[in-house]
């Protein structure tokens, strides 16, 4: 096996049962029966996050102008189609700016919810669809179309989980807006890179022998990412008249026992061991799924719960307006195999983790030293390589992921397993793309501010900490036109914890930081003389010049 196809503990590696037949983009939506935008104007929410990102360019592609409001329109800076779409930075909960950003839309997408920000999210997303709903009334938006959760219609022996319960009342108070609405009800969604496929997959390959929870043979009724797309896409040109919501989904019924031994049989693994059993309930089972996936536990059991009931389509009343495409919706084998081709193509356009952390800072890194009325601590370190910028910058794109830090490994590890334990993303998460960075990306516990090739990666820090940290990885040209790589470490603290937290890992700083100073540096040298990375991975070697352009700055 090549170094680069060598799997880690953080990214399982398969191998596809049959020879991969040739697959398009697994979120590539087929434009028969689908209505033209024609030039007409859409506004899409959630633009950062799983579906948002993929709507996008389908709603371009079918001919729509579209405008995006994000809180964060610096993340949408390296998208292949930002140069293509009006971005308009606003909260979706303020009413005035989303007014003035629904301005002469024909169309709203509305795919916001505050899944995994904690107790409370209900109420969250209660009143920012209510703002919203009252927007759009006002600003003439001829229709909107959500995609919420497909749940059963009477709760089979238990209550609702909050999770359904909310995206219903969501789905409920946009169709009583007083603007024609087409809410669209689907269940787990399959494709590389979502929340739920990552569950799936990670849980299938990690564990051969599985002790579950009885929820496992609850029946759901999955529906490809691609197929969600198409139906998000056509709904927006359905007929004023239309007001209801439509329950999606694909051409299979399946337990999710079925659908981990289907995956397993898909990646070419042996048959799963799966004993249900009655004692694992829904918040030891979320702790379990959080252990053994990179989906964090805030986020796994409000999914977790929702797998307890059984999720089938009841109707396909959809097909009248968006009609099945010739070659039928995708099924669940194939939409596995589609997803993880993609994967192994480290071509995943977005993923669950490339929407904003909730509760995860995001104010962008201070200049001032007082910024916010505290101190700003710093840890600096340069060194000379003996390298191109080029080679160096190669190596400083692809740190994190599977191919580490550079540094003492088990201090990392040991860390990201106590983020972990405290409710933060860990180590887990990986990478978009192994070599390729964006600003928004996520790399491990931290996510890409800035990015200016061949000069300098910002990260900011998504991990569980008292106060606001960042890290510089910076390219320089010192005397005599030599390399110079520059690391700065920066935390703001938050009261006496962050001051103390601060003082306490400090002496460790010369380890780790240090560790990666010289090793980067080295790594560097390396791939100057071999055009390879010393680690798992492989990248074409980049040319003096910095290799092809990315279009950043």
């Amino acid at each position: 096996m090549d170094d680069d196809a060598r799997p880690t503990p953080d990214q399982p590696h398969v191998q596809l049962a049959d020879s991969p037949e040739p697959v398009p983009d697994d979120g590539a939506v087929p434009t028969v029966g689908v209505g033209a935008g024609a030039g007409r104007l859409a506004l899409v929410t959630g633009v950062t996050g799983y579906v948002g990102g993929r709507l996008v360019p389908e709603l371009l592609a079918a001919g729509w102008r579209v405008r995006a409001l994000t809180r964060h329109p610096e993340a949408l800076r390296d998208r292949p189609w930002s140069a293509d779409v009006e971005i308009v930075p606003a909260d979706a909960g303020d009413h005035d700016a989303v007014r003035a950003a629904l301005d002469g839309a024909d169309v709203a997408f509305y795919l916001i919810h505050a899944l995994g920000t904690g107790p409370g999210f209900e109420a969250t997303d209660r009143r920012t669809a209510r703002v919203f709903a009252q927007a759009a009334r006002e600003a003439g938006v001829a229709r909107l179309v959500y995609l919420g959760g497909l749940h059963p219609a009477a709760p089979d022996g238990a209550e609702l989980s909050a999770h359904l319960a909310s995206r219903r009342e969501v789905g409920e108070i946009l169709l009583a807006s007083g603007v024609p609405t087409t809410v669209l009800q689907a269940a787990v969604i399959l494709g590389s890179g979502s929340a739920s496929f990552e569950m799936l997959r990670y849980v299938t390959e990690r564990l051969p022998v599985m002790v579950v929870p009885r929820w496992v043979m609850s029946r759901i009724q999955p529906i490809a990412i691609r197929d969600v797309l198409r139906y998000l896409v056509g709904s927006a040109s359905m007929p004023p008249e239309v007001n209801r919501a439509f329950d999606i989904g694909g051409p299979d019924v399946l337990t999710y026992r079925d659908m981990m031994q289907r995956y397993a049989a898909v990646a070419g693994l042996p048959r799963r061991i799966i004993v249900p059993v009655r004692v694992l309930g829904v918040s030891l089972s979320s702790h379990w799924v959080g252990v053994v996936t990179p989906v964090p536990n805030r986020l796994a059991r409000p999914l977790v719960e929702s797998l307890v009931h059984e999720v089938v389509v009841t109707e396909r009343d959809i097909a009248r307006w968006v009609p099945d495409p010739p070659e039928g919706l995708v099924g669940f084998e194939r939409a596995v195999r589609l997803a993880l081709q993609r994967i192994g193509d480290a071509d995943v356009v977005t993923r669950w983790a490339s929407a904003a952390t909730p509760g995860a800072p995001s104010d962008p890194m201070p200049s001032d030293p007082d910024w916010a009325g505290g101190s700003l601590f710093v840890d600096e370190r340069a060194s000379t390589v003996q390298a191109s910028p080029s080679s160096l910058w190669a190596v400083i794109e692809s740190i994190g992921g599977e191919n580490g830090w550079y540094s003492w490994a088990l201090a990392w590890r040991v860390r990201g397993w106590l983020d972990r334990l405290w409710g933060g993303p860990g180590l887990r998460r990986g990478r978009r793309d192994r070599f390729d960075l964006r600003v928004g990306d996520t790399v491990d516990w931290w996510r890409v501010e800035d990015v200016e090739d061949l000069r300098l990666l910002r990260l900011r820090a998504e991990m569980r900490l008292p106060g606001l940290a960042w890290l510089d990885l910076a390219v320089e040209e010192g005397d005599a036109g030599r390399t110079v790589f520059r690391q700065k470490a920066y935390f703001h603290p938050r009261g006496l914890a962050g001051q103390l937290y601060w003082w306490s890992v400090s002496p460790f700083h010369g380890v780790v930081f240090g560790g990666m100073q010289r090793n980067v540096a080295r790594a560097a040298e390396e791939y100057e003389r071999t055009g390879s990375l010393p680690r798992r991975a492989t990248r074409p070697r980049l040319s003096p010049a910095g290799g092809p352009p990315s279009g950043r700055r």
